[in-house]
């Protein structure tokens, strides 16, 4: 079976999705596209001269209609957040390219994969705009966050950070929730660890939020995780393995939340994010979470994208 991946926006974050996608081989084509005709023909001829190093594949610069027929398209087009900037403060300008794009998605067959800032409310737009069914329109949500928050416990605990099962939900952004309560190693809580503190969470937390502002901060943009995030995350809906992922999507009833897209433990297969599941969380998590779904809402209302 041929495998094709679409990437729409070939900047730093989207070829560093490609480099990775190309890297993991699951696709025998990758379909780049781009307003910028004459960069995303270098980007692709850049890749397709490098093909002696990656797993057979294909690369082509291509027309918009051309990605209708691609088994998974990625949405990394719209500009870059700013030092000093949150992630709701790109929405005014990437809320109009997210419903354009959604609209010319109308009828597409595969899985969207919404990667643009911020990408919970991106996420719902573009699932709107589609008109796409809600587990097909999904963002690489708190998968990044919950990688970053692994990394660190990890390194706290001198562990790989593969052991550690602790997750990030609610928005891609300052309202996130770290779900400590569920966390665990080894088949043990993390609180329960000898080596662990708790008076050290809300400090972890923290840098967790604050992960992308440092990284963009010194280097002017984050891409490299992202674009290993989304390879791995393309690689499990396209294997249908049935993976639980931190994605974001638009709820449909988990803990009352409907109409919002946010980050919560799903069930991603070859049909997208097929199924939500309600962690369990402790009062004051639930209320974070509750409270991540307001903000996101809120922020959604500031916007009027096209219908």
């Amino acid at each position: 079976m041929t495998v094709r991946i679409g990437i729409v926006g070939v900047g730093s974050v989207g070829t560093s999705v490609a480099v990775s996608v190309l890297h993991s081989g699951i696709a025998n084509e990758v379909l780049l596209h781009d307003i910028r005709t004459d960069r995303t023909v270098g980007e692709a001829l850049d890749l397709e001269q490098g093909s002696s190093f990656y797993p057979t594949a294909t690369v082509r610069a291509v027309a918009f209609d051309n990605l209708l027929d691609t088994d998974a398209v990625v949405l990394s087009a719209g500009r870059n957040g700013r030092p000093g900037e949150t992630r709701l403060d790109l929405l005014k300008d990437n809320a109009v390219v997210a419903a354009d794009l959604g609209r010319r998605l109308r009828g597409y067959r595969g899985v969207v994969v919404v990667v643009s800032n911020p990408v919970d409310i991106l996420t719902r737009i573009v699932q709107e705009a589609s008109a796409l069914p809600k587990t097909r329109v999904i963002g690489t949500g708190t998968m990044l966050d919950t990688a970053r928050l692994r990394q660190m416990l990890g390194a706290m605990l001198q562990l790989d950070p593969r052991v550690i099962h602790a997750s990030v939900v609610g928005e891609h952004g300052d309202s996130q929730v770290v779900l400590w309560n569920s966390a665990h190693v080894g088949g043990r809580r993390l609180r329960e660890w000898d080596a662990w503190d708790p008076a050290d969470e809300p400090h972890i937390a923290a840098r967790v939020r604050g992960a992308a502002g440092e990284i963009i901060s010194r280097k002017g943009v984050t891409n490299h995780a992202i674009g290993l995030v989304t390879a791995a995350l393309l690689r499990w809906l396209v294997r249908g393995e049935r993976r639980i992922l931190t994605v974001s999507r638009v709820q449909d009833g988990a803990f009352g939340l409907n109409d919002v897209a946010l980050s919560l433990p799903c069930i991603v297969g070859a049909n997208g994010a097929e199924q939500v599941i309600e962690p369990d969380t402790s009062p004051e998590e639930l209320e974070a979470i509750r409270h991540s779904a307001e903000v996101l809402a809120a922020a959604h209302e500031s916007v009027a994208p096209p219908t």
